[in-house]
């Protein structure tokens, strides 16, 4: 039972994606480690966001005679772009003790493009652009003390890249940066009743970025946050699991603040920066339905948390449903799938604090939302 629920909870919740805060994509989970025997696994989800909202507040440039731009009531048009998410990984008994896995994944990223604007009466920031991508491999080993108790440790290497466009005129890039940090963590089972709880810390992984702007390169000191993943499952009834996850990550800790972006801003404002850390909660139901096919529903949380959002990322917290299905092809392969649909929380830009108006309004972000579907595919062997 524990394998067939299991990876249809996994479809549900890891191949569809989450429409997190911060930058968060993948979750960095590593349920992976803890397959039977030798196992490897290849997924892959699409996200289709629909962010958009009204400008409310005026704007000025900065200048030392201020152009305001009224534009009041027009439309940002859907700022968020759809992204694909793939991933793998491989997990290898070496004894009956101790087990390694590798997991490739997308765990940050960011793509804004304001360019869906309708005319004549542009919105503010209307064909600004900005992109993050990552990818990161984590290499992870699992040793069992007893038949119940196990510590996990491993080490997870991300490379990241990023670029920006304002519609002011800003532009900046980053070049590619490959850094290191660990994850640590520890388990308790109760194969019978298909009982797992397990924790992981993820280290806080610092890249020194090259940033291109009008000043030239220059040092940009990029902090990925560290994070904690807790994870519980347990049999409830025959055929039946019940599933609840907590994760917490440190995005107060995150900012891109390039030299030339700090210089044009009055107040020196970062880039991109996050007020609160993150927790997203997860809860939901596995059931084995036949030998062949197994299901689960899971419904996610994260908090809004009021104040402004930045206008590169207009959101505030989301309620989220996830179906997923899997089909038991073989004794050895299986196939699944998964839906989600993410309602996004509502959320309300800052003016950039020009002297005319500080912390005065620019956008209301309303009735926003995110659908993602994914598949995977999977062999033990």
């Amino acid at each position: 039972m524990k394998t067939q629920l299991t990876l249809a909870a996994a479809i549900a919740v890891g191949a569809t994606g989450a429409y997190a805060g911060g930058m968060d994509r993948s979750g960095q989970s590593i349920a992976p480690l803890f397959e039977d025997g030798s196992y490897v696994e290849f997924s892959f989800g699409i996200v289709t966001p629909k962010v958009s909202g009204a400008q409310t507040g005026t704007y000025d440039d900065g200048a030392e005679d201020p152009t305001v731009v009224p534009g009041l009531g027009q439309s940002s048009g859907n700022m968020a772009d759809s992204y694909v998410l793939p991933s793998a990984a491989y997990k290898r008994d070496l004894n009956d003790k101790l087990s390694f896995a590798l997991i490739w994944d997308q765990p940050f990223g960011a793509d804004v493009n304001y360019s869906h604007v309708a005319t004549p009466a542009p919105y503010v920031f209307a064909t600004s652009t900005g992109t993050v991508k990552s990818n990161a491999l984590t290499a992870i080993g699992r040793y069992k003390l007893s038949d119940r108790f196990a510590v996990h440790a491993g080490v997870r290497s991300v490379t990241s890249t990023g670029e920006v466009a304002l519609s002011n005129g800003y532009t900046m890039s980053i070049d590619k940066q490959t850094d290191f940090g660990y994850l640590v963590g520890a388990s308790y089972e109760i194969p019978d009743i298909a009982l797992r709880a397990a924790i992981t810390y993820s280290s806080e992984i610092t890249h020194d970025f090259t940033a291109t702007d009008f000043t030239g390169p220059h040092t940009m000191t990029t902090k990925l946050p560290q994070s904690v993943n807790l994870d519980f499952q347990t049999g409830i009834a025959a055929d039946t699991l019940l599933m609840a996850s907590i994760r917490w990550a440190d995005w107060t800790s995150f900012d891109i603040t390039p030299a030339g972006y700090a210089a044009i801003s009055p107040d020196g404002d970062a880039l991109v920066s996050y007020d609160n850390d993150t927790f997203s909660y997860t809860l939901g139901v596995g059931r084995r339905f036949s030998e062949k096919l197994s299901g689960s529903a899971t419904i996610g949380y994260e908090k809004s948390q009021g104040g402004y959002s930045g206008n590169l990322g207009p959101t505030d917290g989301n309620v989220s449903l996830a179906l997923g299905l899997k089909y038991q092809v073989t004794d050895a392969t299986a196939i699944s799938g998964g839906i989600r649909y993410v309602k996004i929380g509502d959320a309300k830009t800052e003016n950039p604090t020009y002297p005319t108006s500080p912390d005065t309004t620019l956008g209301d972000f309303t009735d926003n939302s995110a659908v993602a579907v994914g598949f995977k595919i999977s062999h033990s062997f």
